[in-house]
């Protein structure tokens, strides 16, 4: 009754206005409609127009790996990091596969592996002898919920493809298990053969490599640039991932202080922080160059300690701002299977 009755009075309410001015008023919400299903349009053209000057300008540098390992051929893709040949992937498509190719060019050519690391999952590989473009990196702290990507890779042994869609969600844990850092989850539907592809920004800048599929490949799940560039620098210094470990467990303060609720719980005999001079009740507040707010904050801190250097920790004891200077040793857990398998990585 109510509607109608508004409407009703809507048109007893027009009854006071002379016809042209009816038309006036009739004319105005026409171009108002109008106005704005334009400005979609042009809002949909424009993101159209860079997701293609974005692919335009990666994909010379975006490439398809082959290789054989024990279940026999394999495919994904990787992407140039530097012009001497050098590339990223996923860790399931440069670890543990040989007679490893490169699509290039319009072009094969022989690559080798440089390094695999299982706990962050990636891998990566070198085509010796020759010039090679190469995308530069962004800053994957910068992302945020809603942030627009690109992916562009190789789906279903199909040609080079564009993917658009958003960053969901920054996760320590997936199906109850920790990564080990966090992990950008993207609603990017994803298929066999795209594991190892760029996240590009809308600057055409690497933010992550894609890792893994989640739900039935309906999203996935990126390695941030930033942790993918700590094993890159490990791998330049020593040849390999150097994943580093302290030895303190921290569980949730009664209170925070100075900004943080991770209180230390044990400091471990044996330990590189059993000599450091830490003790229980201490609140972590940094680790290295990175700051501590929650226990679970601990993951990343530790995620970009390499195993051999020294690491300032920073803490609260009582009134007291100290700064320990600890050794880090290797991850005990460097050697572990990875948390999430990928299954859309093989694209046999």
């Amino acid at each position: 009754m109510s509607r109608r009755y508004d409407s009703e009075a809507a048109r007893r309410g027009l009854r006071h206005f002379s016809p042209a001015v009816v038309r006036l008023l009739l004319v105005l919400c026409l171009v108002v409609l109008a106005s704005s299903v334009s400005a979609q349009q042009q809002s949909a053209t424009e993101i159209s127009r860079e997701v293609k000057e974005i692919f335009a300008r990666s994909s010379k540098a975006v490439v398809k790996i082959r290789g054989v390992d024990q279940h026999g051929k394999l495919a994904g893709t990787g992407f140039f990091i530097d012009p001497t040949g050098t590339l990223f992937t996923a860790f399931s498509v440069g670890a543990d596969a040989d007679n490893f190719t490169v699509d290039f060019d319009g072009k094969e050519f022989p690559a080798r592996q440089l390094m695999s690391d299982r706990r962050s999952g990636v891998a990566m590989l070198k085509v010796d002898d020759i010039t090679t473009p190469a995308l530069p990196i962004g800053r994957s702290e910068e992302l945020e919920v809603a942030t627009p990507v690109i992916t562009v890779g190789f789906p279903l042994d199909l040609p080079q493809t564009p993917s658009f869609g958003m960053v969901a969600g920054f996760d320590r844990k997936f199906l109850g298990r920790y990564f080990s850092t966090t992990h950008l989850r993207l609603n990017l539907p994803t298929q066999r053969g795209e594991a190892g592809a760029p996240l590009l920004n809308f600057k055409g800048e690497v933010v992550g490599i894609l890792v893994s599929s989640v739900d039935n490949s309906s999203a996935c799940y990126a390695l941030p640039i930033a942790a993918a560039e700590k094993i890159r620098s490990d791998y330049v210094r020593f040849g390999e991932a150097r994943h580093g470990w302290v030895g303190i467990n921290v569980a949730p303060a009664t209170k925070s202080v100075e900004g943080s609720r991770a209180q230390f719980t044990e400091i471990m005999p044996g330990t590189p922080a059993a000599e450091c001079g830490a003790k229980p009740g201490d609140i972590l507040l940094e680790v290295g160059k990175t700051k501590v707010h929650e226990p679970e904050d601990v993951i990343d801190a530790s995620f970009f300690i390499t195993a051999g250097d020294t690491v300032p920790i920073t803490v609260m004891r009582g009134e007291e701002k100290l700064t320990l200077t600890v050794e880090a040793d290797f991850h005990p857990a460097a050697q572990r299977p990875p948390v999430i398998a990928s299954p859309f990585l093989l694209g046999r």
